[in-house]
């Protein structure tokens, strides 16, 4: 038992003292893991230590490379002087600085370059996103690309930099948040002033007008008015139209201008631009190649200027690379000067001569009371106007049956095919309409009137046929035109053996031979009438009552020479010279109607007396104004001739169509057919009932066609007249406007 007892104390104390030992060793084995791990500790710390050594070195670099570059600019302004200087030691010659090259090379890349202002805007963002971006990179932990995509949010929104941690940090995200708020601030002025400029490009009308099939008026002038007038009634019928009017003028005085004038544009758009006729831009931006009529109206003054300045315009115009789709009217003060445009612009150009015209006009309104009206209606678009149509159904027709098939249209003339488009006036009965001719007519608008069946029409004979000899005249021009030779030469064609000329203005009687001479005219050579000179001012009573005022058959009172660049001046010139020479002439009247009833008149007797003397002799006032018609149509002292208006209307009626052209030249020529009144004796016998298609057939028999009348108490004459197929009792005081070849 004891045995036993012993042998486990002696067992428990080997295996205690084993114990022991093996703590002991495991105690050993901790300590030499510790001491282990501490040395991979410190081998890996040394590791990153090292790892990390580059990128450091990458992050210093950064900054200063950040900080370098923003350095550059402020240094090279500071000492770019000085570098220029110690460079002109070697060249003495070198005067400017290179502080000022700089400044000069800016100026011209931003000037040059239409793009060069966003586009340095936009370098200049890219720049302070990188250098901020590389700045952020040294004073952060963060990656390049984070640092980038951190500086962006600096840029765009400046208080986005408040979470910023480190003195470091903190500086750089202020400084990169103000070049933000100054990028942005750039960004708004360039923005704004992009917006101003476009504004002003609109108000001032430099953008591209965006059209096509529209009319384009080159030029402004007084006519303005009135053409835009005529346009805007011929385009009612299709719901109105566009027209764009350029001159060297600016845009918002020009709609000013227009909207003073106080007519209704019946659906028309009329759009202004500033711009010259002279410039192929300026051509362009008003689509000039797209337009379906130009008109080029002469400028006022100097009418050799004029003339030139429409020739240059019209080369330009053929210059277009696009070409034209559409005519050009060409308006001109001189006639010398239209061969000379229709040899530049060919078939392109149409031409209306306004100042010879109504020169012309004047003469033949001052012999045919009445003339000024009837030309009044027939060139505008407000009554009936010329048309010209192809009618296959009247193919193999003669021209005499042709005549009385239109009951809403007068025919005038053809257009022969066979002739190469020729417009024939007043043709042979026995002409046959050919396959291709058109038919020129007089209606009230190109949808108003058609072909219907031959009525019955008894064709009778006149009741007498006569040739009422010309008589001596007497005819008086107050004042002095450009064309005076001209007209001087008209009347020596028109009037009588016998006849006399008076001229009455404030020109010298030498200097007036002299323009006379230089105008082509040899008095030697006059065969019909003498010409007396009388100086003095038609608005001077003392220098009119020197003239036999009363003794004179017609007196055409002149748009004088020295006032006609104003309208306004120059119709009321020609007013006060009206109301003077009326007055005297009635103060030498035989007698006096002392019966004269004053209510009739709004201003008094003096209006009746005027009005008796106006049966004595003709008066024909130029008004180039036509607001001064109110004035005279209200007083019924005078004729007058729209001078003005009468050229914008012939101007719109050409533009709309270019065929009607020919029919004009050749109405307002000295030769040809014109437009003149006939007393009604030469068609129907006293109290006759006749309707106006037997009137039409007979006045054929004298080559002649009625296209209207006047009843001897009426004030206007009715041209197309409905129901033409309706008797009616005519007097032989009553007056029919015919076309015809000469003058009875």
């Amino acid at each position: 038992m004891a045995v036993s007892v012993a042998v486990l104390i002696t067992v428990f104390s080997s295996l205690l003292h084993k114990n022991f030992s093996l703590q002991n060793q495991v105690n050993e084995l901790q300590d030499q893991i510790s001491k282990f791990n501490i040395s991979i500790g410190a081998t890996n710390s040394i590791e990153q230590e090292i790892d990390h050594l580059p990128s450091k070195n990458l992050k210093i670099l950064a900054l200063i490379l950040s900080i370098t570059l923003l350095s550059v600019p402020f240094l090279i302004f500071k000492y770019v002087d000085y570098v220029s200087k110690s460079r002109s030691l070697d060249n003495i010659s070198e005067e400017v600085s290179l502080n000022k090259q700089l400044a000069y090379w800016v100026d011209l890349f931003l000037s040059v370059h239409p793009y060069a202002k966003p586009l340095g805007l936009l370098v200049a963002t890219l720049l302070l996103i990188c250098l901020g971006g590389l700045a952020l990179y040294g004073v952060t932990d963060g990656s390049l690309a984070e640092c980038l995509w951190l500086s962006w949010t600096y840029v765009a929104d400046s208080g986005n930099h408040a979470d910023s941690e480190g003195i470091g940090w903190k500086l750089v995200s202020v400084s990169i948040s103000f070049g933000g708020m100054l990028i942005f601030a750039m960004m708004l002025g360039l923005v704004s002033d992009a917006i101003s400029e476009k504004l002003d490009s609109l108000r001032k009308g430099r953008s591209e007008v965006v059209e096509k099939s529209h009319t384009l008026i080159l030029g402004w002038s007084d006519k303005l008015g009135s053409l835009l007038n005529q346009l805007a009634i011929a385009n009612e019928s299709l719901g109105g139209g566009i027209v764009v009017v350029m001159a060297e003028r600016d845009k918002e005085e020009m709609e000013l201008d227009i909207a003073k004038m106080e007519f209704n544009f019946k659906g028309t758009s009329v759009i202004c631009r500033s711009g010259s006729p002279l410039i192929l831009a300026d051509l362009k931006k008003v689509s000039v190649s797209k337009a379906r009529a130009i008109i080029v109206l002469a400028e006022d003054g100097n009418a050799d200027q004029s003339d030139a300045r429409a020739l240059r315009t019209v080369l330009s115009l053929t210059g277009v690379k696009e070409g034209l789709r559409g005519h050009i009217v060409v308006e001109l003060s001189d006639l010398d000067n239209e061969v000379l445009v229709k040899l530049v612009g060919g078939d392109l150009v149409q031409t209306v001569v306004a100042h010879d015209v109504i020169g012309r006009l004047m003469i033949q309104c001052a012999r045919q009371p009445g003339l000024a009206q009837i030309w009044e209606d027939i060139l505008g678009f407000e009554n009936c106007e010329f048309y010209i149509k192809r009618w296959p159904q009247l193919d193999g027709m003669q021209f005499e049956d042709v005549l009385i098939s239109f009951p809403d249209a007068i025919p005038c003339g053809v257009k022969v095919a066979s002739y190469g488009g020729k417009i024939v006036l007043n043709p042979e009965d026995s002409y046959v309409l050919q396959e291709g001719d058109e038919v020129l007519v007089i209606a009230e608008d190109d949808d108003t009137y058609s072909p219907a069946a031959l009525p019955t029409v008894w064709r009778g004979s006149l009741p007498k046929d006569f040739f009422v000899p010309k008589s001596t005249e007497k005819i008086l021009l107050c004042g002095w035109r450009r064309d005076m030779e001209d007209m001087i030469m008209v009347l020596d064609a028109f009037l009588a053996p016998g006849s006399e000329l008076w001229m009455f203005n404030d020109v010298l009687e030498k200097e007036r031979e002299k323009k006379l001479t230089d105008g082509g005219l040899d008095i030697n050579r006059l065969v019909n009438i003498s010409l007396v000179h009388r100086e003095g001012n038609a608005v001077i009573r003392r220098h009119l009552e020197s003239l036999p005022l009363q003794s004179f058959d017609s007196i055409l009172i002149l748009a004088d020479e020295s006032v006609e660049d104003s309208a306004i001046q120059a119709d009321s010139r020609s007013l006060a010279t009206l109301l003077l020479i009326r007055d005297i002439q009635a103060k030498r009247l035989p007698f006096r109607d002392t019966q004269v009833h004053r209510g009739s008149f709004s201003q008094g007797s003096w209006i009746g007396d005027m009005q008796q003397a106006s049966d004595k002799s003709v008066i024909i006032s130029e008004i180039l104004d036509p607001r001064t018609k109110n004035l005279l149509s209200m007083s019924k002292i005078s004729d007058y001739v729209l001078s003005n208006e009468l050229v914008s209307m012939a101007l719109a009626m050409v533009a709309e169509d270019q065929q009607i052209n020919d029919v004009l030249e050749e109405l307002f020529a000295e030769e040809g057919n014109e437009i003149h009144i006939r007393q009604a004796d030469l068609y129907l016998r006293e109290g006759e009932e006749l309707s106006f298609y037997e009137i039409l057939l007979r006045a054929r028999q004298r080559r002649e066609i009625v296209i209207g009348y006047r009843f001897a108490n009426a004030e206007r004459a009715v041209i197309n007249p409905p129901a033409k197929s309706e008797r009616r009792r005519w007097s032989l005081k009553d007056v029919f406007v015919v076309i015809a070849e000469k003058d009875e």
